[in-house]
């Protein structure tokens, strides 16, 4: 191993003293050089164990302490053992640096390559660890072995083969575990940032989210905000940006996607970034004759500085050897790229996502087929966006199609550095695996992609041969060195994106080739890299459960018959193995399924020393399909989970919609509430939110953190603190926070009508002087756009129609709901018009009723009354008749056979009734007004015929109904009608 020649970094020794460091986001830069010399300075070598003794490693070997912990006790002693404060500073500067450079090391040898020109365990690890015995190599793989199981956290286990692990345990040490270089009044900021990272790879290499590390990767984020993003702070745009992007993969991969897109537009935000998704119009296949609308993302970066012009205005032939290869389409009847049309061959305009009249000046004039080159930061703004939409809904067809473009452009047009294009193409290849004529260059590409990480982070000769033989091969030609991107350039913009490691790049290959069907490759894939409960999941899904059960427990149980382990037939009964593997807790979830057993999930919770939060969850959906379900018991488990993990946002749904059914308001409160705060998105979480708060008792005080909630809390607040008088209790303030939340339901899920019908009911249930008429009418009339097709008239709410007539008749004058326009027909005379005012509540009642109530009007004589009353309030006497008599016709005929032909007194009076209206109501009352279209200065009735009309009707219902109903109560009412009537 030759001596490196490089310069040090000047932050080495004095970073801690610089006052800019306080709050310099990413001050410190690596080469693989520098990173290697840097591990091998005095100070790295004594923290690292190579001037210790055989005899005081001895517990390393053992597997008493790992190897992280030793390493961060002894950065805690030689901390304190510098009393002065400059040689403290640094002695925390040089482990700060040794921290950086064992995570720039491990990144490029398990994430970007290429690969490292350095043994990573001579390098970091004490002799003692290597050569120890007549085996070293198994020394090695045993202290590896017990590094790999101290990552273990919450019970989730780290990747049994992580390669160069060591160089991780370092950096974890001493950027996380030893904690004296983050909580120093002294500390940069780039310290809190590198514990943040490190806590977040360390996320990623488990094989789900665990609430311990979420919880201190946002921890930490809280504090870079309050330095990063404060207005007096002296960050630049970029670096702002940087930690934007950061942030929102970080959102991303926790599944808060909406966070994430929030971050991302604040990110081009800063960098002036300009970017929309529209329409132009384009071929995309070889055999289109004509120009059709096509998605296309037009993007522009702003003016560039010094720094980055150089990269973004690179001519393509001196980039294209430094990225990765992306695969041809080839396919018989797709364009490689869409061929779009050029601008002045287009006189009509496209069909646009965003219509091409609100884009911004810097993009409209752009070429779609010749877009100039982006920066790398705004290019990893659009593979975020990609990354958030696929990931909020990833078989969503139109998401995809919305998806494409956004890849496509960064691939086409975007930054050439090589983890950027990288991921572009990984982002690509995820959307293109659900179209038929595309699914092939998706898994080519997917499997190029990952020949070219294994290829790029092998260390040395035995491993890139142990690869061969594994059956590892490389799909395209291995780039010389010349023409691969160094490991510094790959590193550059690493954390702006959401990456994978080589191990998880593998898996996703693998679970790619199980949508395809092709069940065996996948399987080889699992096996070479040893992830067996993907093995065993893939043998489930395909009903070969036991066979499944048996990978299963083989890894967890002896064999039956001691030595019997290769039998096909061995069933594994034998006695638990130890130690059991680092991933026991998930195996034991994973028989829990197979079987539907219930000690499974408790034994997984038993070996994670009760910090596996999934065997509850998954114990908590058992006692739900039991019959009939343990609802406490249920509870009982998710409380457990969420106790561990307080960040999962479906366990905390979950709970809650338990503890609706348990009746248990002010916890189901409690638990919907903090399922919003975690996905502000969440549409049912709301509405079930707002189902708790309607039963929790009023005289219960509330606090719902709701966005936009009415000001009267912030009232409330300020007065408290004030020490002023506290205001009267207010008993619909849980009803007020219901309706809030069915709003937010509402906007975000605009097509359930049993949310819009949840806010109609709400919003009708305050009094009169608080009711939300214009929250009423709108709902209203979303649940009969949803509804009406499908239940006709039936959807409309009578009692809620007849409060909004009733609010429409006392409260408003016809006239003032209407304003003159003036306009000029074409003669060119001034012409008086009136528009209704459908700002007004009454406005909107109007127009509720012309435009959607009373065209869905069929049978219901309820509905056709209140139309006769609303138009009478316009003075309109003769529709109002009209609507009284198909009131009347539509009682007779529905209820004519029950009546006339089957005797039932019921419908039999009901006719009665309705006729009596009719001639009181409508004819003698109405009948007798003045009409309202007669000529000026005329007299002329609605009826003058009405007694006419009145006597028909009756004299009708009289003869249908003289065989049964002669001399009943309802017959001698109709006589005496027409009597009034003759009289």
């Amino acid at each position: 191993m030759g001596e490196p020649t490089t310069e040090l970094p000047p932050t080495l020794e004095t970073i801690y003293n610089a006052d800019s460091a306080r709050t310099s986001y990413e001050p410190i830069r690596l080469t693989t050089a520098t990173a290697r010399h840097i591990l091998e300075i005095p100070l790295a070598r004594n923290v690292l164990g190579h001037d210790s003794s055989a005899d005081n490693l001895a517990t390393l070997r053992a597997g008493t302490v790992t190897y992280t912990e030793y390493v961060a006790e002894r950065a805690r002693q030689i901390v304190a053992e510098k009393t002065e404060d400059d040689e403290g500073r640094v002695v925390k500067s040089q482990l700060l640096h040794v921290g950086l450079a064992a995570l720039f090391a491990f990144l490029q040898s398990n994430v970007t390559g290429p690969p490292l020109p350095f043994t990573s365990a001579e390098v970091v690890l004490p002799p003692a660890l290597r050569e120890s015995g007549n085996d070293g190599a198994a020394t090695l793989r045993t202290v590896r072995d017990f590094m790999i199981r101290g990552l273990s956290v919450d019970g989730e286990a780290a990747y049994q083969l992580i390669p160069n692990v060591e160089l991780f345990c370092v950096a974890k040490a001493l950027l996380v575990d030893a904690d004296v270089l983050v909580n120093a009044a002294d500390a940069p900021l780039i310290a809190r940032t590198a514990r943040m990272r490190v806590n977040f790879l360390h996320q990623k290499m488990l094989a789900e989210v665990t609430g311990t590390l979420q919880q201190s990767i946002y921890d930490d984020l809280q504090e870079i905000d309050t330095i990063l993003l404060r207005t007096s702070t002296t960050a630049t745009g970029e670096e702002k940006a940087r930690y934007l992007l950061e942030r929102a993969a970080i959102h991303t991969h926790h599944g808060f996607e909406a966070k994430a897109r929030t971050d991302l537009e604040q990110a081009a935000a800063e960098t002036g970034f300009e970017y929309a998704l529209t329409g132009r119009l384009g071929k995309r296949t070889k055999f289109q004759e004509r120009d059709i609308s096509q998605l296309v993302v037009l993007a522009k970066s702003a003016e560039p500085n010094t720094a980055t012009k150089q990269e973004t205005t690179t001519p393509a032939t001196e980039t294209t050897a430094t990225k990765p290869k992306a695969v041809d389409l080839n396919d018989d009847t797709l364009l490689e790229t869409i061929a779009f049309a050029k601008k002045e061959d287009t006189p009509e305009k496209s069909m646009t996502v965003q219509d091409e009249s609100d884009l911004p000046e810097v993009l409209r004039s752009i070429d779609p087929s010749n877009q100039p080159k982006l920066s790398p930061l705004d290019s990893s703004i659009l593979l975020g966006i990609a990354s958030a939409i696929t990931n909020s809904s990833p078989d969503h067809g139109l998401t995809r199609e919305e998806t494409l473009p956004y890849a496509t452009r960064v691939i086409d047009g975007g930054s050439p550095n090589w983890q950027i294009y990288t991921q572009a193409l990984l982002v690509r290849s995820r959307i293109e695996r659900h179209r038929s004529r595309t699914v092939e260059r998706s898994v080519l590409q997917m499997q190029a992609l990952v020949d070219q990480v294994i290829a790029d982070t092998a260390t040395d000769e035995e491993e890139a041969a142990k690869g061969e033989q594994s059956g590892a091969t490389t799909f395209l030609p291995r780039p010389e060195r010349s023409e691969s991107a160094p490991a510094e350039e790959r590193l550059e913009y690493l954390w702006t994106l959401n990456f994978l490691t080589r191990w998880s790049l593998e898996a996703e290959l693998a679970a790619r080739w199980v949508d395809l069907g092709g069940l065996r490759t996948a399987l080889e894939i699992y096996e070479r890299l040893k992830m067996w409960p993907e093995v065993a999941l893939c043998y489930a899904a395909t009903q070969n459960e036991e066979k499944a059960k048996r990978i299963v427990r083989r890894q967890l149980y002896e064999p039956t018959t001691p030595g019997n382990e290769d039998d096909e037939n061995e069933k594994f009964q034998g006695p638990e193995r130890n130690p059991l593997p680092a991933d026991a807790p998930r195996l034991f979830c994973i028989l829990g399924d197979i079987d539907d057993d219930k000690a499974m999930y408790e034994r997984a919770w038993e070996v994670s020393n009760q910090r596996y939060a999934r065997a509850q969850r998954s114990l908590a959906r058992l006692y739900l399909k039991d019959k009939p379900p343990q609802m406490e018991k249920a509870e009982e488990a998710y409380a457990k989970s969420l106790k561990i993990n307080p960040l999962n946002h479906s366990a905390w749904f979950a709970i809650g919609c338990v503890q609706l059914n348990l009746e248990r308001w002010d916890a189901a409160v409690e638990s919907f509430t903090r399922t919003v705060q975690l996905d502000h998105e969440d549409a049912e979480a709301w509405s079930n939110l707002a189902a708790a708060l309607l039963h929790v008792s009023p005289s219960r005080p509330a606090e719902m953190p709701v966005e936009g909630a009415n000001e009267e809390g912030a009232t409330t607040q300020e007065n408290e603190d004030e020490g002023e008088e506290k205001p009267k209790h207010d008993p619909y303030k849980h009803k007020r926070d219901a309706l809030t939340a069915l709003q937010h339901a509402a906007r975000l899920k605009q097509t359930d009508h049993r949310i819009w019908d949840n806010l109609l009911t709400v919003a009708a249930s305050f009094p009169a002087a608080l009711t939300p008429y214009k929250e009423i009418v709108n709902a209203q009339r979303k649940v009969i756009e949803l509804q009406g097709p499908k239940k006709g008239e039936k959807s409309i709410d009578l009692s809620i129609l007849t409060m909004l007539v009733d609010h429409l008749v006392k409260n408003f004058h016809y006239e003032d709901l209407f304003i003159e326009s003036e306009e000029k027909d074409e003669n060119g005379e001034t012409t008086t018009r009136k528009i209704l005012r459908r700002g007004t509540v009454g406005g909107q009642i109007l127009a509720l009723i012309d435009e959607v109530v009373t065209p869905l009007i069929t049978h219901s004589a309820e509905l056709w009354l209140l139309v006769a009353r609303v138009e009478l309030f316009r003075g309109r006497p003769s529709k109002a008749l009209e609507a009284h008599e198909k009131a009347w016709r539509a009682v007779v005929a529905s209820k004519t056979q029950g009546a006339f032909q089957m005797g039932d007194e019921k419908p039999w009076m009901e006719i009665v009734r309705a006729t009596e209206r009719l001639v009181r109501e409508g004819y003698a009352r109405i009948g007798m007004m003045d009409k309202e279209d007669r000529p000026e200065g005329s007299e002329e009735m609605v009826a003058r015929d009405w007694r006419f009309k009145a006597r028909s009707a009756v004299r009708g219902i009289l003869g249908k109904g003289k065989d049964f109903w002669e001399g009943s109560e309802g017959w001698t009412r109709l006589k005496e009608l027409s009597s009034e009537v003759n009289g």
